[in-house]
C-alpha cells in the first residue's frame, strides 16, 4: 500500500508541474516558472523514495534523494527573492 501512495505523490507533483509549466506559458509570470521548478524537484524526490524503500530496500538512499526537493526548493527560494516585478 506505501508503494501506490509514493507513486500517486509523485504523479501528483508532476500534475502540479505541468499545470505550472501551462500556467506559464501562457502568462509568462516567472514565479510560476520557479514554482514549476520546484514541484520537478519534488516528484524527483517522491520518485526516489519509492525506489529507496520499495525496489533497493537494503540499501539507504535517503541523502540521494533529498538532493532534488533541496534543488527545487533551492529554484523558488531564488525566484522568489531575486525576481522583481
Amino acid at each position: 500500500m506505501a508503494a501506490v501512495v509514493y507513486l500517486l505523490c509523485a504523479l501528483t507533483s508532476l500534475a502540479c508541474a505541468a499545470l505550472l509549466w501551462r500556467g506559464w506559458r501562457r502568462t509568462r509570470v516567472r514565479l510560476l516558472l520557479w514554482t514549476c521548478a520546484c514541484f520537478l524537484g519534488l516528484a524527483a524526490n517522491n520518485a526516489l523514495l519509492f525506489v529507496d524503500v520499495q525496489l533497493v530496500p537494503e540499501r539507504d538512499l535517503a541523502t540521494i534523494r533529498q538532493i532534488p526537493a533541496l534543488l527545487g526548493v533551492g529554484l523558488l527560494l531564488y525566484g522568489m527573492v531575486w525576481e522583481r516585478r
